[in-house]
């Protein structure tokens, strides 16, 4: 009889089905250090133990790994990357390097490495603090700033002019500081310049440094002055070239940081009248705590965290034979996922239209995530979104479709935060 094989799973939203449901496919058994402030009560399907230690107590974990060793170990949280690296080497199981977890992680480290290794990539300036004197002359307004090291669009900001930047970048910090989770601490700031183009989102899973590029997304056009989400649907429709093209620089991306291995979840914009890929980013991980599995599966067929596990415990991909290295995988359907605005302020009262969404035969799963009760406060402070509406389709424009019902169907009532009290 087979031994299933354990993987540590560090810091993975408790309300997220899709990475327990791919260890229960992939026979994996998962032991999880929860997220701080995020109890995994009841453990979900796949579970078989939770260790209530603290991540970053490295012993510790060295410790358990030493009483019931671990296969692998993986995280789905942006700011846990360095630190699953780290764990990884010290219980030489497969991960990433930890200067290719910090390239992803550091923003400052990210945007020289993207430039070094000949990405097109916007001016910038990378600074340790708001207060740091630079010479930003050389940049064309509008920039965007942001947190070095910030999670979830949580304090980016666009700064038209020269003469609000100093303010921008001290209220940057200022909330970043405060609505960052406490065991991100900041460690500097990035100043790029505003890329004006409409933004695409890249799934991808990479094998021994080869990039299996599953699907690119649609994911809106915002401009600012904050980059609240709103929409993702996969694939999107571009010119060969075009496509080519984004395939091409995100592979780069990847070799430019270091990424060997494990699933990641790139951004970027086309410019020059659509055409050109500029990276935003490459995060070292599953996008949407797991949500980009969804959208991957839909649109390319495979198992995107099914096969990031296996990867992650030492066994060989199985369902990656249609794909070609360092190429995008064939489209087999369409995957949606409408990001529901907050569209107020306040606290929340009512939240009508989610059972006639959740209704429709072409919805998949609704996942909420504010509900009445809950205190929504305006921009550039950043609560979180109402819900995640995931639906499959046979074309892009059902997708579409879906979304435009969705907008029309949904609202939310608010009070004063002060009322009541």
């Amino acid at each position: 009889m087979t031994v299933p094989k354990r993987l540590l799973l560090v810091h993975p939203k408790a309300s997220l089905p899709w990475l327990f449901e791919a260890a229960v496919r992939q026979g994996i058994d998962l032991v999880v250090i929860p997220r701080p402030g995020d109890p995994m009560g009841t453990p979900p399907p796949g579970v078989v133990e939770i260790l209530d230690i603290d991540a970053e107590d490295v012993e510790s974990v060295l410790a358990a790994h030493a009483h019931t060793p671990f296969d692998g170990v993986l995280t789905p949280y942006e700011a846990t990357v360095p630190l699953v690296a780290e764990l990884a080497e010290r219980m030489s199981l497969p991960g990433l390097s930890k200067e290719a977890a910090l390239n992803a992680r550091d923003k400052r480290r990210m945007r020289a490495a993207l430039a070094e290794s000949g990405c097109h990539t916007p001016g910038f300036v990378r600074l340790g603090g708001p207060d740091e004197e630079a010479d930003f002359s050389a940049l064309t307004f509008p920039v965007v700033v942001k947190p070095a090291n910030g999670l979830s669009s949580i304090g980016v900001t666009r700064v038209d002019t020269p003469a609000e930047l100093p303010r921008a970048m001290a209220e940057v910090w200022e909330i970043s500081g405060r609505l960052l989770d406490e065991d991100v601490e900041l460690s500097g700031l990035v100043v790029e310049e505003y890329l004006d183009g409409p933004e695409y989102a890249v799934e991808c899973l990479v094998v021994d440094g080869t990039v299996h590029v599953l699907c690119i997304g649609y994911k809106g056009f915002p401009q600012g002055p904050y980059f609240e989400e709103e929409v993702y649907i996969a694939p999107v429709r571009l010119e060969q070239a075009v496509e080519d093209a984004v395939v091409q620089e995100v592979v780069r991306g990847h070799r430019g940081l270091g990424i060997t291995t494990g699933a990641t979840h790139s951004e970027l914009r086309l410019c020059a009248d659509g055409r050109r890929p500029f990276l935003l980013e490459i995060g070292a991980r599953f996008g949407g705590s797991g949500a980009s599995h969804y959208m991957a599966e839909g649109a390319s067929g495979v198992d995107f965290a099914g096969e990031a596990f296996r990867i992650a415990v030492g066994l060989p991909p199985q369902g990656l034979a249609g794909t070609k290295p360092d190429g995008l995988a064939p489209a087999v359907g369409v995957a949606a996922n409408y990001i529901v605005q907050c569209g107020g302020q306040g606290v929340i009262t009512e939240i009508t239209g989610m059972a006639e969404v959740a209704a429709d035969p072409r919805v998949d799963q609704v996942i909420e995530m504010l509900h009445p009760g809950d205190v929504v406060r305006p921009y550039p402070d950043f609560t979180g979104y109402p819900a995640f509406v995931l639906s499959r389709h046979d074309d892009y424009e059902s997708a579409e479709e879906l979304h435009d019902f969705i907008a029309a169907t949904v609202t939310i009532s608010y009070r004063p935060e002060e009322e009541g009290r």
